[in-house]
């Protein structure tokens, strides 16, 4: 059995369908109840309150672990990593981030799973093709982006492929204690990702850059400002290896990651 925390979720959603459909027991496991594949087991669960994680983890033998922030807020992943250990998981999948190896983001999670005494796979991904669903209200209704920064690019991933990356560590032996960065197959501007949902809808998407001070305003709404900074000094001042295609994804996939362009055509009716 393995278990996918965040079934719900851009990564979660489509792991839970590649297990399911290679023949695995899976459990899908979510803050809320969610619509799950044929012949997987939903279970409720709230990482926050890691005993409620009890039932989620009966007969897994295999976690993917996605956290959300509020669990480092209230206290840190350790007793989380407790009852994962208690419940007789041997692997653990940790979806990290590219910052932890760059040094933008605290270690924290992966040092509670290297401590856990479990087996361990890490995967750090940059930023998600996904996140330009925080454009889809103004190109649905203005067909228009902004954002800052507008040319320049990250080798975003495709969540599906940090799914499909996800599924060969959680089903194959030989991931034990590896740690794989994850990107695209090119760096793209938020400009060019405009011009590619412009390409996917067929309509042109007219693209608007935003200073950093306005942006910076904007994101303080919805996130810390720690947060903001750091994420803005990404977006605008990259550094060499957060600009750098990693070859993992091919290396564990045998085949190169999607492109921006190929998420764009198959999201395209989120910017309807």
């Amino acid at each position: 059995m393995i278990a996918v925390t965040g079934a719900t979720g851009n990564v979660g959603r489509p792991l839970v369908r590649a297990l399911a459909e290679a023949g695995e027991q899976v459990t899908a496991v979510s803050r809320k109840a969610a619509e799950v594949p044929t012949g997987v087991r939903s279970q409720q669960a709230d990482l926050t309150e890691p005993e409620s994680l009890r039932p989620a983890l009966r007969g897994a033998s295999a976690l993917f672990l996605l956290t959300p922030p509020d669990v480092m807020a209230r206290g840190g992943i350790g007793a989380v990593m407790d009852v994962v250990r208690e419940a007789g998981v041997r692997r653990v999948v940790l979806l990290s981030s590219q910052g932890v190896g760059t040094s933008r983001h605290p270690s924290d999670l992966e040092d509670a799973v290297r401590r856990s005494g479990l087996d361990w796979t890490m995967l750090r991904p940059g930023a998600f093709d996904s996140n330009a669903l925080q454009w889809a209200d103004a190109i649905r209704t203005r067909r228009t982006v902004e954002a800052p920064f507008g040319d320049v690019a990250l080798p975003a991933v495709d969540p599906a492929d940090i799914a499909a990356v996800a599924a060969v560590a959680l089903r194959e032996r030989g991931h034990e204690g590896g740690v794989y960065t994850l990107t695209g197959p090119e760096p793209v501007s938020p400009r060019r990702q405009a011009a590619a949902i412009g390409d996917a809808l067929g309509e042109p998407v007219r693209f608007v850059e935003l200073t950093r001070a306005e942006a910076r305003d904007r994101m303080l709404g919805y996130m810390p400002e720690p947060v903001v900074e750091a994420t803005l000094d990404v977006l605008g001042v990259p550094s060499a290896d957060e600009q750098r295609v990693s070859p993992d994804v091919e290396r564990l996939l045998g085949r190169p990651p999607r492109t921006f362009a190929d998420w764009a055509a198959r999201s395209v009716a989120a910017f309807k």
